[in-house]
């Protein structure tokens, strides 16, 4: 029995020591998982940072400001460089991650060469039917000294008890500690067998290669599509800034003379001021008929003429146009005779604009 303990420590003692390798796999993937909720909350902000932009780009163009058009420009560029930023970082992580993927076992075997033999790491990264365990012979002779102890220590219960009954209690002790000791061994073959690590293995090796890798490369294309629609928004929003400035310009080059420049002041004070006589004059004119030189001068207008289908009604508006191409101004009979009675001091005062 001496002899079996002793074969069952050496065999033990010669399994390898694979504390050794003992990596803290709980604390890598609490830190993974702290870095992707933080890379998650960052891309987030990153994509509302790109919508508040667009919102404002086009409130921007709409109001046509100048001072909001450079705060836009500002952000922009901002989002711009992190948008390549995290592009940049998208694509490292896929690369050396890709790097990892296409040859892991062969980097596990170098990383480990040093406290585990090639066989032991070869035999649970494939774990293939065809490859011989490397623990299975110390484990076969451990079981084997066991079973041997077990038969003699039936044997020694069965004969030596008689004659000496105070033996019995050590050789029970004995026994149970021989079935704890292959109670231990039978955990220990499960344990050392290569089918559970290698399925956790290939969990994790589909995990990050497939899962991980295909969400990078999205990552990337996010981040890539983000940049070249900023980079174009920014494109725009110089086209943009260069149609604001030509415009300003041609503003600037409006004849003050041109009756449709809205800038000309000139001319609504004229307008002011001859619409204020007119009305003044209006009554005169309705007291004082004119001279019949005067009104010879000018003939009524066409339209003026039939104005007595309509029952001689004043509002000369309503009148049908007749060779005419715009509508007819809204003035009064009053306002028209007194506009023909202008002296030349007059006309020389409000100018020639209004004159026929």
């Amino acid at each position: 029995m001496q002899l079996m303990v002793n074969n069952v420590i050496r065999e033990l003692t010669a399994l390898p020591d694979l504390r050794k390798a003992n990596v803290d796999l709980t604390a890598v993937a609490t830190q993974t998982a702290f870095i992707e909720y933080y890379r998650w909350l960052t891309y987030l902000l990153l994509l509302i940072l790109d919508l508040l932009i667009c919102l404002a780009v086009c409130l921007g163009m709409a109001k046509q400001s100048r001072w909001l058009l450079i705060m836009i420009m500002a952000f922009v560029v901002l989002s711009v460089i992190l948008s390549w930023a995290s592009l940049g970082a998208s694509l490292a992580t896929a690369v050396g991650t890709s790097d990892f993927c296409v040859s892991p076992d062969k980097l596990i075997v170098n990383q480990t060469k040093d406290f585990i033999s090639a066989d032991v790491a070869h035999y649970y990264l494939f774990c293939s039917p065809n490859l011989p365990n490397p623990f299975q012979q110390s484990l076969t002779i451990c079981q084997r000294s066991l079973t041997t102890m077990q038969i003699q220590i039936q044997g020694l219960l069965q004969f030596s008890v008689p004659t000496f009954p105070t033996a019995e209690r050590d050789l029970l002790g004995i026994q149970r500690l021989l079935n704890t000791s292959e109670f231990n061994l039978h955990q220990l073959t499960a344990l050392l067998d290569c089918r559970g690590l290698h399925k956790d293995y290939l969990d994790a090796l589909m995990g990050v290669c497939y899962d991980g890798v295909e969400g990078l490369l999205y990552l990337a294309l996010f981040s890539l599509l983000a940049a070249s629609a900023l980079s174009a928004m920014l494109c725009a929003i110089f086209r943009v800034w260069t149609l604001l400035g030509r415009r300003d310009k041609e503003y600037d080059d409006i004849d003050e003379e041109d009756p449709f420049n809205p800038q000309a002041q000139r001319r609504r004070s004229n307008i002011h001021s001859f619409c204020s006589y007119t009305s003044s004059t209006g009554s005169q004119a309705s007291i004082h008929p004119p001279p019949q030189a005067a009104a010879s001068v000018l003939p009524a207008p066409e339209y003026m003429n039939q104005s007595m289908l309509f029952g001689g009604s004043p509002r000369y508006e309503n009148v049908p146009l007749i060779g005419r191409g715009s509508p007819p101004p809204s003035y009064t009979p009053g306002m028209r005779t007194a506009y023909l009675t202008m002296t030349e001091a007059q006309i020389r005062h409000f100018g020639r604009d209004f004159q026929v």
